[in-house]
């Protein structure tokens, strides 16, 4: 998780679908910067498997985190990660909500 995720935790969501689109989304935690809010803001009505692979766009365009921030083992930017996290905190949710 790392050194951010260690101090704020992951994201996470809540997610209610109507059939197989996202009808609302409640961020349980998210960035700091807001990025997470805004992102999550752009997901209601798409369909969910949309939603869980744009989910890491949006979050990228709205983080305030430097992108040529580059870490030279991993060949990835804070915003990258961030993208990633989203993106699988999202696909939980939607998972979660199909199951309920």
């Amino acid at each position: 998780m790392g050194t951010y995720g260690a101090l704020f935790g992951a994201p996470e969501f809540k997610v209610t679908l109507d059939g197989k689109v996202i009808a609302a989304i409640e961020v349980i935690r998210g960035a700091p910067c807001g990025a997470t809010k805004e992102a999550a803001r752009q997901m209601i009505g798409l369909f969910a498997d949309e939603a869980a692979m744009r989910i890491g766009l949006e979050t990228q365009f709205f983080c305030v985190a430097d992108p040529s921030d580059w870490d030279p083992i991993h060949g990835k930017s804070p915003v990258h990660y961030a993208g990633r996290r989203h993106a699988n905190a999202l696909r939980q949710a939607i998972s979660n909500a199909r199951k309920a």
